[in-house]
């Protein structure tokens, strides 16, 4: 599995893995439905916030191997791997926040359950609780795991598109970057928003 630490179309780090977005497994049977409603609207989110999310979670699973990470040839190693602990501390604090959140209002959202009907939004915010909780534990482990950079020259080509705001570029570059490396709707993660069409 691989990781990718590349800048969108705002200059934004995203990090996302080469796995598509899966629904959560949760495994109770009483309010079967309710959760099956809830798991369809949690991949409402957005892409690039689902993959990065995701893609935390993954580190739990990866094992002792050094996590291969994907950058932007041209960044020196050390400079990645400062922007890239940077950026996983900010990530950490940023889910306790919003786990301090959603622990207040789990309560809140259990006092709709008095109402007839499944309590959508209950399970909906346990099963972001729960999204929440793995990414936030497997930032915990990326922070203390090991990092093999690898540098690729179309992520370069990407980053010096968006530097140069050159977005007719945009869509030959994702297409070309989503084939060497067998990844989807790219363009979702990086450049949200925009239909690329086939040049």
């Amino acid at each position: 599995m691989n990781f990718f630490f590349i800048q969108d179309h705002q200059s934004r780090y995203r990090y996302f893995s080469s796995e598509p977005p899966k629904l959560i497994e949760v495994r109770l049977s009483k309010p079967k439905r309710a959760w099956e409603l809830a798991k369809k609207k949690l991949m409402l989110l957005p892409q690039r916030t689902l993959r990065q999310e995701q893609a935390f979670e993954r580190a739990i699973i990866h094992g002792g191997k050094p996590l291969r990470i994907l950058h932007a040839a041209g960044v020196g190693e050390e400079e990645i791997r400062d922007r890239f602990t940077a950026f996983l501390r900010k990530q950490r604090a940023s889910h306790v926040a919003v786990l301090v959140g959603e622990a207040i209002l789990v309560p809140i959202s259990g006092v709709v359950a008095l109402l007839p009907g499944p309590n959508i939004a209950f399970y909906a915010l346990a099963l972001l609780m729960i999204t929440q909780w793995l990414a936030f534990r497997g930032i915990q482990r990326t922070l203390q795991a090991e990092y093999d950079f690898v540098p690729d020259e179309r992520f370069s080509a990407w980053e010096k598109a968006v530097q140069a705001g050159d977005e007719g570029k945009f869509p030959v570059i994702l297409q070309s970057i989503e084939a060497e490396h067998g990844l989807k709707d790219l363009r979702k993660i990086l450049w949200p928003g925009k239909r690329v069409r086939n040049p």
